[in-house]
């Protein structure tokens, strides 16, 4: 895979304006010789499956990684204190698109820009203030809004739904991410069925573990790992102290279960990059504007259980749950 590093892929931005080379076309060609610019800002690592599905799917249309798209791999796995730094050097060196995932990485790129097109996976594209709505996204930013709000809420309910009986859950929340009104409603939510909802907000990496210990100290009985860029790049944190508390948890994305969570439930992360982030991706390369591309919604949403999980815990998760699951772990 071709990677650069942070401080050549800026020079070499700057170098580089045209390059005669032989590439495969999709029906709406490039333009030949020219290299497109992708930079990066985002926590998530490079080597990755659904970056991988990213790469695959906009080669199909003529983008191909290491030939005539550069991709900025030093805009991966940033820390909290490298975002605005580094949107600021990749909007300098006059980049095509920034691709940005994850709320404060977005933040950091619509802080560094007005102008250049920003392709952004956010929690609430629009509760953030990131588009004025999801069919006229105005400025210079589109994307994907995962529904998050809705989704965290569902969550809760597949929870109580798995643990019949439970009295105390905790919602571990990323205070960069989640408005107290969201989490007043997570709570009414609960409180409407019997159920005391304990918040533990966390802000960054090294308070998570903390936080999930403050939790079973609680008596929490479970808990709602709501979603969030910084709580899904600290999973294996998160998977690692809730399995030694032998504290049932759900998570935002499917495939947490079979990473040794007890439930996921959401959309499918490789499908979402490869067959909307993508094609979005491929349209601001092009040229067409963010403006005039509508911000899109995750519309399939996959429930896995892991029973091996439960076994471990001594849960016996509820026949019905289990017959609406999209994969069960045995």
């Amino acid at each position: 895979m071709f990677q650069i590093g942070r401080r050549e892929f800026v020079r070499s931005l700057g170098a580089l304006t045209s390059v005669a080379a032989a590439w495969p076309f999709a029906a709406c060609a490039q333009e030949p010789g020219r290299i497109y610019r992708l930079g990066d800002v985002q926590f998530s690592p490079r080597h990755s499956a659904w970056t991988d599905a990213l790469v695959e799917r906009v080669k199909a249309d003529g983008f191909v990684s290491g030939q005539n798209l550069i991709i900025d791999d030093a805009g991966f796995g940033l820390r909290g204190d490298q975002l605005a730094e580094h949107a600021a050097a990749i909007v300098k060196a006059n980049v095509d698109v920034v691709f940005a995932a994850g709320d404060p990485p977005v933040q950091a790129a619509r802080r560094a820009t007005k102008t250049v097109p920003i392709l952004a996976v956010a929690e609430d594209m629009v509760g953030s203030g990131f588009v004025t709505s999801l069919a006229r996204p105005g400025g210079n930013t589109t994307g994907l809004s995962l529904l998050s709000a809705e989704l965290n809420g569902k969550r809760q309910e597949i929870l109580m739904e798995a643990l019949p009986g439970i009295k105390r859950m905790a919602i571990l929340a990323d205070t960069g991410s989640i408005s107290p009104q969201h989490l007043q409603m997570l709570q009414d939510a609960g409180h409407s069925r019997g159920l005391e909802i304990l918040v533990q907000r966390v802000s960054k990496r090294d308070e998570v573990e903390d936080a999930i210990e403050a939790a079973k100290n609680s008596g929490a009985q479970a808990i709602n790992v709501l979603a969030s860029a910084l709580l899904f790049i600290n999973r294996d944190i998160i998977l690692s102290r809730t399995a030694t508390l032998r504290l049932p948890a759900i998570y935002q994305w499917p495939d947490m279960a079979d990473a040794g969570g007890l439930i996921g439930y959401g959309p499918n992360l490789v499908q979402l990059w490869r067959d909307i982030v993508a094609r979005q991706l491929v349209k601001l390369l092009q040229g067409v504007k963010p403006a005039d591309i509508p911000v899109e919604q995750p519309s399939k949403f996959q429930l896995w259980v892991n029973l091996k999980v439960a076994k471990d815990y001594n849960l016996t998760i509820p026949e019905s749950l289990l017959l609406r699951a999209d994969k069960v772990i045995e």
